[in-house]
């Protein structure tokens, strides 16, 4: 088989290779979870400003969803972002404990989908928690991971009734399924 000499000598062959190792290129981001170019999206931003730094609170921090000790300062945001599939029941909740709003403030949540604007089916996604510091203090929150088998009755937007282990098909005697994950947060705030 000679598939791999096939655009040996052929200006064709090399334009092709070009433009597939651009794409490829062009495609990568830093290696992080942070989209191609860093946390700052300037591409749609007039060139005067694109290069004015951006404040705090117009920029949220996003964290780790396992880096569970925050430390903030009053008026900054701060995100958590976790992978959720509605097709495939799994789903991320804020439940109690939930934060003193002295210190915490929940500022909603966002959800982006792999598949863009576009609705694809069995498209998963990313589900971003956003949350700013009020005033100093420290209080704590929780994030609950369900998927179909922790939490059968679960929707996304209708978390389950208990916290406990739910119980599984009725097929002779039930079975308990695995509780949900609980991932608790501290934050403090200086």
């Amino acid at each position: 088989m000679r598939t791999a000499s096939t655009f040996r000598g052929s200006r064709g062959g090399a334009a092709i290779a070009a433009a597939a190792l651009l794409a490829l290129a062009t495609g990568c981001g830093p290696g992080t979870d942070e989209p191609a170019g860093g946390s700052t999206n300037t591409a749609n931003t007039p060139p005067s400003t694109a290069s004015r730094p951006t404040s705090t609170a117009s920029r949220p921090t996003s964290h780790p969803v396992k880096d569970t000790s925050i430390t903030a300062e009053p008026g900054e945001r701060f995100t958590l972002t976790v992978d959720q599939n509605a097709s495939t029941r799994e789903y991320w909740y804020l439940v109690d404990p939930k934060p003193d709003s002295s210190v915490l403030v929940s500022r909603g949540q966002d959800y982006t989908s792999d598949s863009g604007d576009e609705p694809v089916a069995g498209a998963g996604g990313r589900l971003t928690f956003t949350f700013q510091a009020e005033g100093k203090g420290t209080t704590r929150f929780t994030l609950l991971h369900c998927t179909f088998t922790t939490c059968p009755d679960s929707t996304s937007t209708l978390p389950p009734g208990t916290t406990g282990p739910s119980t599984g098909p009725a097929t002779g005697a039930a079975t308990p399924s695995k509780a949900p994950e609980r991932i608790t947060y501290t934050v403090t705030v200086h």
